[in-house]
């Protein structure tokens, strides 16, 4: 047996592909995804929850006697030009133009509490008509959903602000853009549940 070429060979230093220190991946994008799965089966309960009990009404008002369907159109339409706002936002983000994305971000902030404003005015209406969460099972589902979406984009406004203040003082370096893309996932999503909150509890409440 040959000793010496085994020898040589294991005297051979290693050889990498890489000599560099692998870059440190950040979790942060899978782990909002996750998150946002974990939402998506919050506002499914609720949903749900609403598909069951939105018909019993205990001798209470129906939806069709307590919705403003005009009002809420209005309302649907401020939520969604705000994430259309957003993604112009972040069009600006994607060419580096700290300004112009601030701007698109304050109009789609502003847009966001209007739309809070007014949903916290047609909650005060229906309390004050009788129409509150302990008047009914129905109502105890729709105050809960509606309200919990409402929550979800009060918080996305707070998150919005800080983000904003962050960019002013720090620029859009590598953190804030990586935080701003989580939000703007937030936010698309929050419009996608009011669509569907909308079309499923307003609209079709109404027609029960």
């Amino acid at each position: 047996m040959n000793t010496t070429a085994i020898d040589s060979a294991a005297s051979v230093p290693p050889e990498f592909l890489c000599r560099e220190e692998a870059p440190p991946r950040n979790g942060t994008l899978l782990g909002f995804w996750i998150y946002l799965m974990s939402d998506c089966f919050i506002f499914a309960s609720l949903f749900a929850c609403n598909a069951v009990l939105g018909s019993n009404y205990a001798g209470g008002p129906t939806a069709a006697e307590v919705f403003d369907l005009p009002g809420l159109a209005l309302n649907t339409a401020l939520l969604l030009v705000s994430s259309v706002t957003f993604g112009f936002a972040m069009l600006e983000m994607a060419r580096q133009n700290k300004r112009a994305m601030l701007g698109w971000l304050a109009v789609a902030g502003l847009l966001a509490a209007a739309f809070v404003g007014l949903e916290i005015h047609e909650f005060l209406g229906m309390i004050a008509e009788g129409a509150g969460p302990g008047r009914s099972a129905f109502l105890s589902s729709f105050f809960t959903l509606v309200a919990t979406h409402g929550l979800h984009v009060t918080l996305g406004i707070l998150w919005l602000i800080v983000l904003m203040v962050q960019t002013t003082k720090f620029g859009l370096n590598e953190a804030n853009v990586r935080r701003l893309q989580c939000l703007s996932m937030f936010w698309h999503f929050l419009d996608l549940v009011w669509v569907g909150v909308f079309s499923y509890v307003y609209l079709i409440g109404v027609l029960r």
